[in-house]
């Protein structure tokens, strides 16, 4: 029979957004903490959140082991959890997740815009974002000059930059004209990898927006710079 997990009461209080383990102190020793209806003192008792009943204040806690955030990124934006100059996707919580350790997975450029899943999860994470996974990410792109078959069979073959050939890529062109629209879909994501490769081919990129990241795919109706967590299947589907 599998051990059932169990874990410090402060430690869940504080990763809950009840404080510092010291603010969360105070609650118990105060007696406003009880664990399935019974008051307790002791700031290391253990306990299984996903199991026992914990209520903080009068008010049942609802505790996540780990945060699952998607975000529609506006352009101007960058992937990072803190800078000194620019606006980062953690600004754009305004602080809601300030407890927990959140951070984006995986980048996507200051002008591009779309898709950004952020957890506190690293496991989950390192399996997204492994080369050997080769987890597909779909964006959508405009760029200057039309689109040829013999683009769609550049990307298929992999296209030589200066420092690395590109894995194969699929390019799906959904207009070619002075302006041309597509859908481009990699497993990497090296540094402005999408505007190197259409680069190569004598296009320049005006639009990029990320719309999937693996079984992920960008809510419709989250507006640029809105953000939510993800629903119970979409994080199993994630798993």
């Amino acid at each position: 029979m599998k051990k059932q997990k169990t874990q410090r009461i402060d430690k869940i209080l504080a990763a809950s957004g009840y404080g510092s383990r010291k603010d969360v102190k105070k609650l118990i020793k105060t007696g406003q903490v009880s664990i399935n209806g019974i008051v307790v003192n002791d700031a290391g008792c253990h306990v299984n959140p996903s199991v026992d009943e914990i209520v903080v204040a009068g008010k049942y806690l609802a505790y996540h082991e780990n945060i699952y955030i998607m975000m529609n990124k506006p352009e101007g934006v960058i992937c990072s959890t803190r800078d000194n100059v620019e606006i980062t996707v953690i600004d754009l919580l305004q602080g809601e997740y300030s407890h927990r350790k959140l951070f984006p997975v995986g980048r996507l450029d200051k002008d591009a815009q779309g898709l950004v899943f952020l957890t506190d999860n690293g496991k989950m994470a390192h399996r997204l974002l492994s080369p050997k996974n080769r987890v597909d990410k779909t964006y959508y792109v405009e760029v200057r000059g039309k689109l040829k078959q013999c683009d769609v069979e550049a990307f298929t073959q992999g296209i030589e930059l200066e420092d690395f050939t590109t894995l194969p890529a699929k390019l799906d062109i959904l207009e070619s004209e002075d302006i041309s629209r597509a859908y481009v879909t990699i497993c990497e994501g090296k540094f402005h990898q999408i505007k190197r490769m259409m680069k190569a081919r004598n296009k320049e990129v005006i639009l990029l927006k990320r719309l999937t990241l693996g079984p992920l795919k960008l809510d419709d109706e989250l507006a640029p710079g809105q953000w939510r967590e993800l629903t119970k299947e979409e994080i199993d589907s994630l798993s």
